[in-house]
């Protein structure tokens, strides 16, 4: 037989395996993609939606921003804490960016010890970020407590456009509540990360199989994707 016919006895053969054995992974619910298992696949799927979501409501913001006849806040003024008899604008919000962004951070090089297997050290690393996360949080509050006494409402304000309000609460507070979720999730995988639970593959949540630490990077992709959200909400609310 010569060497094209044998390449077309095989060839017919060949493609309905190929197709069954593709058809039988995504059936199976197994790895489809080497190297990357379902639950890291699964957490790129829900931040890829919620980039959908956080762009959404940006773009909603900058379109009533841009479209209002009425003077937008200035946000040096309306930002500004008083310190002593002296006003600094954007002070707060210069100091909730750097502990945000360090956190990221702390993050990194949680991960990068949970890999080497540097168990306490990593946990403790998580908890420092938890912390940072934390000290964001209550900075918040305390910026929302100061705009509410001062008369900022979702449906008014004394500085000028009404939208300001309303835009400020939604895109901050989904925000914060991002955060809030991400500083949890640190707080059980740094718990089990200290008791050991991925070198012995104890069950329970957040638990993945022994000697493996892939769920402190997955708590650190949402981390550093919270970060990244935060960099765009500074520029266009803060800076802008």
């Amino acid at each position: 037989m010569t060497d094209t016919a044998l390449r077309s006895a095989i060839q017919p053969e060949a493609r309905p395996t190929q197709w069954r054995r593709l058809s039988s992974d995504w059936a199976a619910d197994r790895q489809t993609f080497p190297g990357a298992s379902w639950r890291k696949a699964m957490m790129w799927i829900f931040l890829l939606s919620d980039t959908f979501v956080f762009g959404c409501f940006l773009i909603g913001y900058m379109t009533v921003r841009m479209s209002t006849t009425v003077p937008w806040p200035n946000p040096s003024e309306v930002f500004a804490l008083e310190i002593g008899g002296t006003t600094f604008p954007l002070l707060l919000i210069a100091i909730m960016t750097f502990v945000l962004i360090s956190s990221s951070g702390t993050m990194a090089m949680a991960v990068a010890c949970g890999y080497q297997r540097r168990r306490r050290t990593t946990a403790l690393l998580m908890l420092l970020t938890a912390l940072l996360g934390a000290t964001f949080v209550g900075m918040q509050a305390f910026e929302w407590t100061k705009l509410i006494h001062e008369g900022v409402r979702p449906w008014e304000n004394p500085w000028g456009a009404e939208q300001f309000g309303a835009s400020f609460f939604m895109i901050t507070g989904f925000h914060g509540t991002h955060v809030t979720i991400g500083v949890i999730i640190l707080l059980v995988v740094a718990r089990k990360v200290w008791r050991g639970d991925y070198d012995t593959g104890r069950r329970g949540f957040f638990t993945s199989q022994p000697g493996r630490y892939e769920n402190v990077e997955i708590a650190g992709l949402y981390w550093h994707f919270v970060d990244l959200v935060w960099v765009f909400i500074f520029a266009l609310f803060y800076l802008w």
